[in-house]
């Protein structure tokens, strides 16, 4: 018997019955933040920002700076027009 099929069989799928609601809770997280910081950089003019925000991917860090700290928005406003 492959020495890895206990492994396989087993610890793995519990692995994978937790990893997998967690990877798709961390895509939402992200393209919510990501989502929101484009279509506010793209609304006040800030290519540069959109552009940075389009191509690096932190999991939403950078798009929570860019929304709270650069733009000093109110978490009230953030699905406001």
């Amino acid at each position: 018997m492959n020495k890895f099929a206990g492994f396989l069989g087993g610890e793995a799928a519990g692995f994978f019955r937790f990893f997998f609601p967690m990877m798709i809770l961390l895509v939402v997280w992200s393209l919510l933040w990501k989502g929101l910081a484009l279509w506010h950089a793209g609304r006040k003019g800030q290519p540069w920002w959109f552009v940075i925000l389009l191509v690096v991917n932190t999991m939403g860090i950078l798009e929570i700076i860019y929304l709270f700290a650069v733009l000093k928005m109110k978490f009230s406003k953030l699905f406001k027009k």
